[in-house]
């Protein structure tokens, strides 16, 4: 050949969206592509952008192929660039046609480093090659494959090891579990972070201890969601309770938790819960008035099928199933992500169930946008969540080896920050 490098400029068009924003399929696809042209990889970097797309390379000895991918349109812009008269891109293209599912493309292929316009000097620098021909005895490929959960303005990406342990749809969301290296083994719904192994319990234990230990008398509770059954998990540690009866709308969760979070999922088989794939606006709504004595709503964002568990009717369902003394807990989101939702949470359990009667902790989570989320409460009786026996509960984190949850931060937690408050209207 009479230039350094092939250089082919790609276009796929009309292309199956749900192919073009799995990260780990376009992943997956660009290796094999590398493969088959006989380039010799070295390792690929690939991110997914929520809420659709993906953006990647991998790094051949003999260069590189790139892509970028825009599901919404059906199009995927690809970069394949060799060198050296062993590789053929051309392979690759074929490959990504048949992976990306492509009804029609464009190329245009060039020359790069034409060596009529090119003088070669006497340079070899010979213990880069040496070391170079010793990194690849090693075998060793690195693969940086990202999952990036964002909306316009905020972004959190996790490196993952490129496998997907669990990849089902329902007729709700598309729910998945990763293997992160920094967070472990990781849920995510509609690619959006759910949670992790190493942070989940921040979360869990703040959503069910700090009202079970100020309420001092659960004997029956409803969870509404919360599928990886975390929540279920912290409830049952309270010895006075009776019976949990969960609605989970979307069985797929509850198989992923189970096959690949067991810590988190450790109490689906207790025998005190009582566990229900179903609609929970619809079981709220139609159970009999003053039956439980907490209510934890542990919902996705408000989209999809979770939209419904933030409005007023939902919330007036859920004051109405509760007894005299009950109390409720939502997941409250976040005072810097979900600003305008998170202070309509506020109001609306104010209007409800009474100004004094609605109140905001805070509490971090790495791994949830911001990295802080609230827990809001509202409360039908006397029972105040900021009032609390603190020896018991410091027995009670001590006894069960609580990570998050003590005495103090049951206190801190509800102690907010005065653009918080500024916020919710509060002097």
């Amino acid at each position: 050949m009479d230039a350094l490098g092939q250089h082919i400029l790609v276009e796929f068009m009309g292309c199956d969206p749900e192919v073009l924003n799995e990260v780990t399929t376009v992943e997956q696809g660009m290796m094999e592509a590398a493969d088959r042209s006989n380039a010799t990889i070295i390792n690929s970097t690939f991110h997914y952008f929520s809420p659709y797309g993906v953006s990647g390379v991998v790094v051949v000895q003999e260069s590189h192929l790139a892509v970028h991918t825009w599901p919404e349109y059906q199009y995927a812009a690809v970069d394949l660039f060799t060198c050296g008269d062993t590789v053929d891109p051309w392979k690759a293209f074929d490959h990504l046609k048949n992976v990306f599912k492509a009804q029609n493309y464009s190329a245009l292929e060039t020359w790069r480093g034409s060596l009529n316009l090119l003088k070669r000097i006497d340079f070899d620098p010979k213990e880069m090659r040496e070391e170079f021909k010793r990194y690849m005895q090693q075998g060793r490929i690195e693969r940086n494959v990202w999952l990036t959960d964002k909306d316009e303005n905020i972004a959190l990406s996790l490196r993952h090891t490129g496998e997907v342990l669990y990849n089902e749809r329902s007729p709700y969301q598309h729910v998945k579990v990763l293997d992160t290296y920094a967070f472990g083994k990781t849920l995510t719904i509609d690619n959006m972070i759910m949670c992790t192994e190493k942070d989940e319990f921040h979360y869990h234990e703040m959503m069910t201890h700090p009202v079970m230990l100020a309420h001092g008398n659960v004997k029956n509770a409803l969870v509404i969601g919360g599928g990886d059954g975390g929540v279920v998990r912290e409830i049952l540690k309270h010895p006075e309770v009776e019976k949990v009866t969960m609605v989970e709308i979307d069985e797929k969760v509850v198989e992923a938790s189970r096959k690949f979070l067991p810590h988190i999922a450790a109490a689906f088989d207790d025998p005190k819960l009582n566990l229900i794939i179903g609609d929970g606006i619809k079981f709220v709504a139609e159970a009999p008035a003053g039956t439980y004595d907490l209510i934890v709503v542990d919902s996705t964002d408000p989209y999809g099928p979770a939209e419904g568990l933030f409005s007023t009717e939902f919330y007036r369902n859920c004051h109405r199933i509760l007894n005299d003394d009950g109390m409720l807990v939502v997941q409250g989101e976040a005072p810097r992500f979900n600003e305008k939702t998170f202070v309509e949470i506020h109001q609306t359990l104010k209007d409800i169930f009474g100004a004094n009667k609605a109140d905001v902790m805070l509490f971090h989570v790495p791994t949830y946008p911001t990295g802080v989320w609230s827990g809001q409460i509202a409360s039908k009786g006397k029972v105040d969540p900021k009032k609390f026996d603190a020896d018991k509960a410091r027995a009670f984190s001590t006894e069960h080896g609580l990570r998050y949850y003590s005495p103090e931060i049951h206190a801190a937690s509800f102690v907010l920050p005065p653009y918080v408050k500024e916020m919710l209207g509060q002097k």
